[in-house]
């Protein structure tokens, strides 16, 4: 059952990882193929991709770095992934295009440093 439970949760680190991965790129390409192509505006950077993305961050974030941090006692995977999921949240406060990209991106790359860092927890032992 022990094993089940750390390959779930390493799995949800691994799935994080991914979408934060995939966020970032999304937002990359998103200015890119407006700015060079001036088309796709309305289809990439559209507010209900930004909204479901960080609903779903929250929801893997929250269970496998919370899983973690109760098992590992480590806060560190839990502060940076939250001040990621905040930047995130912050994101979507600020007008479409370079700001809200820029802010999206320090936050991917923080919740996937939390996840990397709740992958590791795995290999100290609790304090």
């Amino acid at each position: 059952m022990f094993d089940t439970q750390s390959s779930i949760r390493r799995q949800l680190d691994r799935t994080g990882l991914w979408l934060s991965g995939l966020c970032a790129l999304h937002c990359v390409v998103s200015i890119v193929v407006v700015a060079i192509l001036g088309v796709g505006g309305h289809a990439f950077l559209s507010p209900d991709i930004h909204r479901y993305g960080l609903v779903l961050a929250l929801i893997v974030a929250a269970v496998a770095i919370g899983w973690g941090a109760l098992k590992h006692r480590q806060a560190a995977p839990f502060v940076v992934a939250m001040t990621g999921l905040s930047f995130m949240g912050g994101a979507l406060a600020v007008p479409h295009g370079v700001q809200e990209a820029v802010l999206t991106i320090i936050g991917v790359s923080l919740v996937a440093a939390g996840h990397l860092l709740n992958l590791r927890g795995h290999l100290s032992k609790p304090h």
